[in-house]
């Protein structure tokens, strides 16, 4: 059997509604699908369950994608092509000459790291040339709080009674569309 499916936004003034209304629509099990502020709100994520992120994981990797590059190629430039005499110590190999490598090695680590990261999360976000702009509500770019749900006909009620109830300046249908039965995915919290 299909199901309607409807998009709401809930529309607040001041963050402290927005996020008590949150609270609430969690409680009931409904889940918020996203939420458009003007400003970074500490503790906002949680709160409409967005999972931890794993940005740190892929720093750490491409850190050790720049210590892997930096120490082959001062292996290859300082000790295999072209042989030098580094703080007189002798370069016969690679481990005695640690300590001068030490500062290149961070340079790199960082440099690595830090463009990793950087391009890793515009990718993820979709933010390259071209791409069309997200934001359903141009007004939360300026002075309003905004909660995307996209929720069943019974949720739906619950959700624009909540918004109500928690002082949303607006709750606006936004869609209804119909989603056949082999596309329904069972939520989980």
């Amino acid at each position: 059997m299909a199901t309607n499916k409807h998009i709401i936004h809930g529309i607040f003034g001041d963050e402290v509604p927005m996020m008590e209304a949150c609270k609430k629509l969690r409680a009931s099990g409904i889940r918020v699908k996203e939420a458009y502020t003007p400003m970074p709100i500490h503790g906002l994520d949680p709160l409409i369950g967005v999972p931890r992120t794993r940005l740190a994981i892929c720093a750490f990797i491409y850190g050790l994608t720049g210590i892997g590059l930096a120490t082959l190629m001062m292996w290859y430039m300082m000790i295999s092509d072209w042989p030098n005499d580094i703080g007189g110590k002798p370069n016969w190999a690679y481990y005695f000459n640690i300590p001068a490598f030490i500062p290149i090695t961070f340079e790199a680590t960082v440099f690595c790291a830090a463009h990793g990261m950087a391009l890793t999360y515009l990718l993820r976000c979709m933010l390259v040339p071209g791409a069309r702009p997200k934001n359903p509500d141009p007004r939360t770019t300026d002075d309003k709080f905004m909660l995307l749900l996209d929720l069943n006909d019974v949720q739906a009620e619950k959700a624009k009674t909540i918004l109500k109830e928690n002082g949303a300046e607006e709750v606006n249908l936004i869609n209804t569309y119909v989603v056949e039965p082999k596309y329904i995915l069972e939520e989980t919290h």
